[in-house]
């Protein structure tokens, strides 16, 4: 095969990739992998898909090797092949966020309107944990909880804050953490505790980038 070629149908195949992360409801779909295993029924539900367009998403992404399956019964359970994709996601946000004046508007109306405050890096909760100065507070539904999470987080679902507030402290400060950078989970919960009195402060990403973090460490 001529030299030219061979680069042509390399990036060809690099171009498969592309397209098939080329759509917000795929994208959306991996970072609800990103935080365990799911099924198709299940997917659907957390996006609000129908089961066949689900489908559909995540067949085109197991083609070019983003995610795998297993069976479990009747039921098919998909998961992320790696953590390289969650970062090949990531990399599309910030370039999305550096670049596009849309993407901005829509965080700055419905984001950084629940949350202003400078959010706690990785990084510096990593610190905080180790020092047991604060409360770290994992605001995902408790499957995604049980599938992983920051070590001594304690879960308390967004829907399940008002009925749990005993179990937070007003004299400690408490990280809310969630799915990811543009989660509204954590948003939220901060919103509320912060109007009940609470010191608390949002974890800039979510549970993968910590998982990550937790890897590199390891």
């Amino acid at each position: 095969m001529p030299t030219e070629n061979f680069k042509k149908e390399l990036f060809s195949q690099f171009g498969t990739i592309a397209k098939a992360l080329s759509n917000g409801h795929r994208l959306e779909l991996l970072e609800f992998l990103a935080q365990s295993e799911q099924s198709v029924e299940d997917l659907a539900k957390a996006t609000k898909l129908t089961i066949a367009n689900t489908s559909q998403h995540l067949q085109a992404l197991r083609r070019c090797g983003l995610v795998d399956t297993r069976t479990q019964g009747h039921r098919v359970i998909y998961r992320l092949t790696d953590d390289e994709v969650m970062k090949t996601v990531r990399c599309i946000q910030k370039i999305a966020e550096k670049n596009l004046n849309k993407v901005n508007d829509l965080i700055d109306s419905f984001l950084t309107s629940k949350d202003s405050l400078e959010p706690v890096t990785c990084n510096e909760l990593l610190k905080k944990v180790e020092q047991e100065s604060v409360t770290v507070l994992d605001v995902r539904p408790q499957h995604e909880y049980l599938s992983g999470h920051i070590h001594s987080a304690i879960n308390i679902p967004l829907d399940d804050l008002e009925n749990k507030l005993s179990l937070l402290s007003k004299d400690q400060e408490i990280i809310a953490y969630c799915r990811g950078a543009y989660c509204m989970l954590s948003y939220e919960a901060v919103s509320k505790l912060r109007s009940l009195g609470y010191e608390v402060r949002r974890l800039e990403e979510g549970y993968p980038e910590w998982k990550s973090l937790e890897s590199k460490l390891n």
